[in-house]
């Protein structure tokens, strides 16, 4: 059944997982890679890089609300075109900065670039796609983001080594200028707003679908909306906080330096094996039902940072939130065409992506300020296992309303 649906739909399969894999280049992750190069370059502080990073980051998630809608306008492979160029551009400039408005602009331009449309564009064209399939499809193209955070961090530390950081940078914007646009061309050059799966491997024309399409602004005055956002929003929301703060909660637990970051094994591990467990969970079940698992994950690893001291408990702790990002990447990205259709997913999708992207930038401020309190890292753990325990709750009691409205069944 995998094999199958793999090699039906190979080429839309392999646009995703490499738009993923590239989108890695504008993560946190990635971008942290080069913080120490360039704050000794740019002569600024630790603070100082990271209320550039929160601002640029928040700018981009801004943005995003207006060119991630584009997607229900142009054709898809012109589109893509678009976001590639961009991200080469990105690249290139960020090898340029040389101070501090630059290197804010630079990193907007990554953020918005990477992150934000790589990641929306790979994500809206999978789940417009793909209709049985959207679970499993949806878990095949997100490994290439854990791909690309597995092994990306290896490369470049190594290249460091031995090439200017800047160099790196321009390498990258050839890289990508050069392979991505006709790697696009070949593999989504005949897919349009209509095309949807097939089992025998061609795309086929649809011009109607099973369940009325919703558009941004009905979305907007949609009660059941508001009730998704805090499940929706949790994982990105604490989970930055987490790793951002790694080194405050290694101080305050008393563990080894490298803790948290031999943990990411774990964490990298359990979200690809969550990725494809979640994608049969959802093409089974429908995201609808599995929806209010969500963030049980999240909250136990929560009560297990508040809890427990013992350095074995970072590879629990974060092998929960491993599930939940499995999750959470899975899920979200089914679940709104699932109850709000697909021809304005783009809108839909740029939307709450910047929702996400505005998530993580304020973790930043709301961690960083309750530590700057006197919070310790159990208090805070206790606030946010409350919060996801609230998120759950509310899906819960709103679950039966999440139900799409059928317009005409599909022949």
């Amino acid at each position: 059944m995998i094999i199958d649906i793999v090699r039906s739909n190979f080429k839309i399969i392999i646009f995703g997982f490499v738009f993923t894999f590239f989108s890695c280049i504008g993560q946190s992750f990635f971008i942290g890679l080069f913080n120490s190069n360039i704050r000794q370059e740019l002569n600024i502080t630790h603070g100082e890089f990271g209320t550039i990073y929160g601002i640029a980051t928040l700018c981009s998630s801004l943005t995003l609300i207006w060119l991630g809608k584009k997607i229900d306008d142009l054709k898809l492979v012109n589109y893509s075109f678009l976001v590639v160029i961009f991200l080469s551009l990105a690249a290139l400039f960020f090898s340029f900065v040389n101070g501090l408005i630059f290197l804010s602009v630079g990193i907007f331009f990554l953020r918005l670039s990477g992150q934000g449309l790589m990641t929306h564009t790979a994500s809206v064209a999978i789940s417009r796609f793909f209709d049985r399939s959207r679970g499993k499809a949806l878990s095949y193209v997100w490994v290439g983001m854990s791909f690309g955070e597995f092994l990306l961090p290896i490369i470049i530390v190594y290249f460091l080594t031995f090439i200017y950081w800047r160099n790196l940078w321009q390498g990258l914007a050839i890289i990508i200028i050069l392979l991505l646009p006709i790697f696009t061309y070949l593999t989504i050059k005949e897919i349009s707003i209509f095309s949807r799966e097939n089992k025998n491997g061609d795309n086929v024309n649809k011009n109607i679908d099973t369940i009325k399409s919703w558009t941004r602004r009905e979305v907007l005055k949609d009660l059941k909306f508001y009730s998704i956002l805090p499940a929706m929003l949790a994982s990105s929301f604490i989970i930055t906080g987490i790793v951002i703060n790694q080194t405050f909660i290694i101080e305050s637990k008393d563990w080894e330096k490298f803790a948290i970051a031999k943990s990411f094994m774990i964490y990298s591990t359990l979200t690809v094996a969550t990725l494809f467990f979640s994608g049969y969970l959802v093409d089974k079940f429908t995201s609808r039902k599995v929806f209010p698992l969500l963030n049980v994950p999240l909250l136990l690893s929560l009560i297990i940072l508040a809890i427990f001291d013992h350095p074995y408990s970072a590879f629990v702790f974060m092998g929960l939130m491993g599930i939940s990002n499995g999750l959470t990447n899975v899920l979200m990205s089914s679940f709104w065409a699932e109850i709000y259709g697909v021809n304005y997913l783009g809108s839909i999708k740029a939307l709450t992506g910047s929702l996400m992207v505005f998530s993580t930038a304020l973790a930043a401020v709301v961690f960083g300020n309750l530590i700057d309190l006197g919070y310790s890292i159990e208090n805070i753990a206790f606030l946010c296992a409350i919060y996801a325990g609230i998120s759950i709750l509310i899906v819960v009691i709103f679950q039966k309303s999440y139900i799409p409205i059928i317009i005409k069944k599909r022949s």
